[in-house]
């Protein structure tokens, strides 16, 4: 094993600058579950690793393996109201729009990547009339995704409905009057895309990033986002029933999956979908062999190739309350791998610091400096969840320093709430509902699954709901620093 003060870092909490994350990636069930085309839409919290697994796709190379990837500069927001369809249930208002981007997507696969093509006498034809239309119209074989709905744009269609029983009145429709007709088009380029793709092959085509524009309070966004997911199970349930193993993955926040609402959701839910979720202790993939592999990664030796946590941390020696290190750093994440990445990162910051001995492994002391670094950095990505859903939650959080304490009572925080005028007018109950939401507090809950009262955490139950009728509340500990918040209780 290296020597840690060596090292540089753990890697990085964000995908896109993680220079450890091809090397360290673990084999998540969510991940497995979308390649082997069992589930198509993987849910998570932001930091869980959904981008993760979303770049392991589109940076795997297999000769019959093919991906294409949408990201937020990607979708053509500014167009995508032009398509919205009219007199349909609204949660399907956008399911062509999306279904035409998808199957576009995979034109682009079929022409420019996969080599086996054509692969028989009917996938001949089928590749010869999406060529057709995807040249006559765009110009190109591999056309700008982000041009495909521009107003002005003329598709020609006489080519790619050359199907029988399928027809199109006319041969030329503009974009811009294209939601009338879409339907029949996406059928038509249906056809074509399920008669070329290659039974032997695998395709995939990835939806990331969905949530950068999400606002609660748009519901035309939550439309879209719902026709994107019925789009994705109509092409994946399509492809299936046609012998092909396409799969069209959807990666989306959960909680911004928990308040959509429309019709067969929890078929999806059920059958369809999969949790990007981590543990601390329950085998499968926890934190602790995250970290181990990314220990190894930087530390190992050709001697020593395989690091352990207990090769970093000394935990000989426990934590106040008698914690492990581990469990110590666990309380104060939210059981997500940017977290953990960025609590050892500060700690091995700390540890280069000259008060503290080189070549000792991290001790209590270290871990206790680590924190206020730490703290501030989960302080600021709340900012970058919450702002935009709650744009006074800084005098939430004000109301919160100003008890004091971890733990305290409703009593308490309503008193201190009416001492302060820049909330008035706001029920504190529904702000503690705000602040629940986010994980930034949970409540105590009487006898729970062990029998005694334990508290509840949206970080780690989705599904939770907040309860105001609940006497008493605690902050999360990765927020005690930045809060200046003492153990004490109300």
């Amino acid at each position: 094993m290296l020597n840690i003060s060596e090292v540089e870092n753990f890697g990085a909490i964000d995908a896109d600058a993680d220079e450890l994350l091809r090397e360290c990636f673990q084999d998540h069930p969510a991940y497995l579950a979308a390649k082997k085309n069992k589930k198509f839409l993987i849910l998570g919290r932001k930091g869980s690793g959904k981008t993760a697994i979303f770049k392991r796709f589109l940076t795997e190379h297999h000769p019959q393996e093919f991906s294409y990837g949408h990201s937020f500069d990607d979708y053509p927001w500014q167009h995508h109201d032009l398509q919205a369809q009219t007199g349909v249930p609204e949660e399907r208002r956008y399911f062509h729009s999306w279904k035409y981007l998808t199957l576009i997507g995979l034109a682009k696969i079929l022409l420019n990547s996969d080599h086996s093509q054509p692969w028989d006498d009917e996938s001949m034809e089928s590749i010869q009339a999406l060529e057709d239309f995807v040249v006559d119209s765009y110009g190109s074989r591999d056309p700008d995704v982000r041009q495909l709905f521009s107003p002005d744009k003329e598709l020609r269609l006489k080519s790619v409905v050359k199907i029988p029983f399928l027809e199109l009145s006319g041969e030329r429709v503009r974009v811009r009057e294209l939601a009338p007709h879409i339907q029949e088009v996406n059928r038509a380029v249906q056809e074509h895309i399920l008669r070329a793709l290659n039974p032997e092959n695998s395709y995939f085509i990835c939806f990331d990033q969905l949530d950068l524009g999400f606002s609660k309070t748009d519901e035309a966004y939550a439309q879209r986002l719902i026709g994107l997911i019925l789009a994705a199970r109509d092409l994946f349930l399509a492809a299936r029933d046609r012998g092909k193993k396409l799969n069209v993955i959807v990666f989306l926040r959960d909680d911004i999956y928990q308040d959509l609402q429309f019709e067969d959701k929890n078929k999806i839910t059920e059958n369809f979908s999969e949790l990007v979720e981590w543990s601390e202790n329950d085998g499968g993939l926890t934190l602790k062999r995250l970290m181990e592999s990314r220990f190894s990664r930087v530390l190992g030796s050709e001697e020593d190739p395989s690091v352990s946590w207990d090769s970093v941390f000394d935990e000989n020696r426990e934590m106040p309350s008698r914690q492990t290190k581990y469990k110590h750093i666990c309380d104060r994440t939210f059981l997500r791998p940017r977290d953990m990445i960025k609590f050892c990162n500060e700690i091995l910051k700390q540890y280069k610091q000259p008060l503290f001995d080189e070549g000792a492994k991290f001790d209590n002391q270290v871990v206790h400096e680590a924190r206020s670094g730490y703290s501030d950095y989960l302080l600021n990505e709340l900012d970058d969840e919450i702002a935009k859903h709650v744009p006074q939650y800084k005098e939430y959080l004000e109301v919160v320093k100003e008890l004091g304490s971890l733990q305290f009572s409703l009593e308490d925080f309503t008193a201190a709430w009416g001492r302060r005028q820049s909330v008035a007018g706001i029920d504190p109950v529904a702000a503690l509902g705000h602040l629940f939401e986010f994980s930034v507090v949970g409540y105590l809950k009487p006898g729970g699954r062990g029998g005694g009262s334990e508290y509840v955490w949206r970080y780690r139950d989705p599904r939770a709901r907040f309860n105001s009728a609940s006497e008493v509340f605690r902050v999360h500990p990765g927020f005690k620093e930045a809060l200046d918040l003492s153990r004490q209780t109300a």
